[in-house]
């Protein structure tokens, strides 16, 4: 079977984009592919963090797998400081991969802004722990947002340097896994923008751990545009809040984006958010419920995390040594590679 690796990060509340365009996709993954999922806290150090609130959003980002119905006796979910693997391979992959295609990378800059040089090391170097991440299971598929394409692009071409450098053949090419409508959901103040953790407004975004009045007011509080909704999708053109509202509509759904455009028709936006609010509270209710019954319970959460730690250990371990052997680290008891 085919093997998936995808991470979130302990990075304040999880929201509506992180469901629609990670948490949902990967409960309907379980059947086809062997997944691990993982809450990467090792990433989340690469800005600063509140060592309490860390923890405390590790827990979080497990009840939300959980609650979403991700299986965490099928699949493996673990927090990535568990496992040494990750940043052993990701320092080995430090000296692989090139600067030149680190320079590349679009979303350092995009982080780092104007305060590049007080930015972290880790911040820059973050595409190759990201890379280790993948890599360290073999896994041959990831699902990605378009924003993480590129740092998929550089783990292939991290996993082919290695390869030829060592002359093994011992990294697969993981090959991304895209979604449908709504996996780029965009702030709802402002169409243009992805909704994001870190944005001032707490109107911007619709939190997992929203109750049914918070969504509501969220929602009749997006920004709009004064026309009535088109009837097909060639009609959002230059109208980002309605193709944003519209899209999110169809992921909650489970529809094409041109059947909501078709339902929807010359409505006005004032009726329409109460069809998507109505719609966005019985997605979401359940798994806020079940979100809060699980951080009361944070032994199990933990219980659970280091259950998936021991059989991702398990996983890596061959493949580490593999790679001990393939860039000839003397080991006592293994036999150096001719």
């Amino acid at each position: 079977m085919n093997r998936i690796f995808s991470g979130i990060q302990p990075t304040g509340n999880l929201h509506l984009g992180n469901y629609l365009g990670a948490l949902r996709n990967w409960v309907r993954l379980q059947d086809e592919y062997e997944c691990l999922f993982c809450v990467v806290d090792l990433h989340a150090i690469t800005v600063w963090q509140e060592p309490a609130e860390l923890t405390a959003n590790t827990r979080r980002i497990a009840a939300a797998m959980l609650a979403a119905g991700v299986d965490a006796g099928k699949h493996i979910i673990f927090n990535q400081s568990q496992v040494a693997a990750h940043a052993e391979l990701a320092w080995i992959f430090n000296c692989v991969a090139r600067l030149g295609w680190l320079n590349r990378m679009t979303q350092f800059k995009e982080k780092a802004g104007k305060h590049r040089e007080n930015a972290s090391a880790g911040l820059y170097v973050y595409p190759n722990l990201m890379a280790a991440d993948i890599l360290a299971y073999k896994a041959t598929h990831v699902p990605v947002g378009e924003d993480q394409k590129q740092h998929l692009e550089l783990t292939r071409d991290i996993a082919q340097k290695f390869n030829n450098d060592f002359r093994v053949d011992l990294f697969p090419l993981p090959e991304p896994l895209i979604f449908g409508p709504a996996t780029r959901v965009m702030s709802l103040r402002d169409g243009k923008s992805k909704m994001s953790k870190s944005d001032a407004s707490e109107y911007s975004r619709i939190n997992m751990t929203d109750d049914a009045d918070a969504i509501r007011r969220k929602i009749m509080k997006a920004t709009t545009d004064p026309h009535p909704l088109p009837e097909t999708e060639d009609q959002l053109e230059g109208r980002p809040e309605a193709a944003n509202l519209l899209g999110i509509y169809a992921a909650l759904a489970d529809e094409q984006l041109g059947q909501t455009c078709s339902r929807f028709a010359g409505a006005m936006f004032s009726a329409f958010k109460h069809e998507l609010a109505d719609l966005a509270v019985a997605a979401l209710a359940p798994i806020t419920a079940e979100m809060r019954r699980l951080e009361d319970d944070p032994g199990h959460l933990d219980g659970i995390l280091a259950a998936g730690a021991d059989r991702a250990r398990d996983m890596a371990e061959p493949v580490m040594r593999e790679v001990f052997d393939a860039v000839g680290f003397l080991v006592p008891g293994r036999q150096p590679r001719p």
